[in-house]
């Protein structure tokens, strides 16, 4: 628990720019474009608010931590290093990007087998650049994304 206490930490003082201990509107729109979302305006001031404990039109660190620490586990925040070995074990060939066949092997590998619809779909959603294949950044947003969700925040991205 004091590991996810320090990484929120640093989370919340990366997008605090004006380092003033709380998260405009601007900030949290920023921190959450960083994880790859694109949430409406109006979606981020229902965000804010709902965060908002004591009213101010700011997000302290107390405030995202007791929005968000009463459905964390130790399983939901995973470090950027956890994140790339994930990625590495998807990435057969180490080429750095997961093929379509490198996503079908892996789900499989883990009792998951995809039809090619699903295939399909999973690799149109993750591919934000249209390659045909998922680039580690395209791979964490979409972690990032399904994290967010885990959280019941739903933000259309």
């Amino acid at each position: 628990m004091e590991g996810q206490l320090r990484q929120l930490q640093d989370i919340f003082n990366r997008f605090d720019m004006d380092g003033d201990g709380s998260l405009t509107i601007l900030e949290l729109a920023a921190l959450l474009r960083s994880l790859g979302l694109k949430p409406s305006g109006d979606q981020i001031h229902l965000l804010l608010a709902s965060m908002d404990a004591n009213g101010n039109g700011f997000v302290e660190f107390d405030e995202l931590v007791g929005a968000i620490l009463p459905d964390l586990n130790e399983e939901v925040l995973i470090n950027s290093e956890q994140l790339m070995n994930i990625f590495k074990s998807f990435d057969r060939d180490g080429n750095g990007f997961i093929s379509a066949a490198e996503l079908a092997g892996a789900m499989a590998k883990m009792g998951q087998p995809l039809t090619y619809r699903e295939l399909r779909e999973m690799i149109q959603e993750a591919d934000t650049n249209g390659d045909g294949v998922i680039s580690f950044g395209e791979f964490a947003s979409i972690m990032a994304k399904s994290a967010v969700e885990y959280f019941g925040l739903k933000i259309n991205s």
